[in-house]
């Protein structure tokens, strides 16, 4: 009798109905969230490092103008990845992290933070999608296509079905 009694427990510790929300701190109107955290439980989906579509398929290959500029290949990027998330059940309100990797446009010496900043906004902190992730942001020298100037990977997290 004592065993079943510990086996309910344990099992009442595992109802999914029981999980809590996910829980993020964000400063007022910050774009980004300082903390995010996900209890157990929760289902998790990585979305692999993504690159951006073809805009303009009569630029020549490899170039910066065939994928467009850091706001439009931004805006690529995030559909992809809501694309994938969907596959899951998911969207881009269950982001929790993302990680941006921000190559200087030909003939700049710096990352285009504000053009990723334009259509990053369109996504995420609106009033049709108001959950904003923890990120972080980087610059890197390349990426594997010359004309790539945005990759992002994300973390999403949902309560158990």
């Amino acid at each position: 009798m004592r065993h079943l009694v510990i086996a309910g427990l344990l099992l009442a510790g595992t109802d999914p109905a029981a999980a809590q929300e996910i829980r993020r701190v964000v400063p007022e109107r910050a774009p980004i969230a300082d903390s995010v955290e996900v209890p157990a439980g929760s289902r998790l989906v990585y979305v692999s490092g993504t690159v951006p579509g073809i805009a303009d398929p009569s630029a020549p290959e490899g170039s910066a103008e065939r994928y467009g500029d850091t706001a439009t290949q931004t805006r690529s990027v995030l559909r992809t990845i809501e694309q994938r998330l969907g596959e899951h059940g998911l969207g881009l309100g269950d982001v929790v992290m993302m990680r941006v990797f921000l190559v200087a446009p030909p003939g700049q010496a710096r990352m285009d933070f504000p053009g990723m900043m334009t259509a990053y906004r369109e996504f995420f902190g609106t009033a049709a999608q108001p959950n904003v992730p923890a990120r972080s942001t980087m610059q890197v020298a390349g990426l594997v296509v010359p004309g790539w100037l945005v990759e992002i990977e994300v973390t999403a997290a949902a309560r158990p079905r």
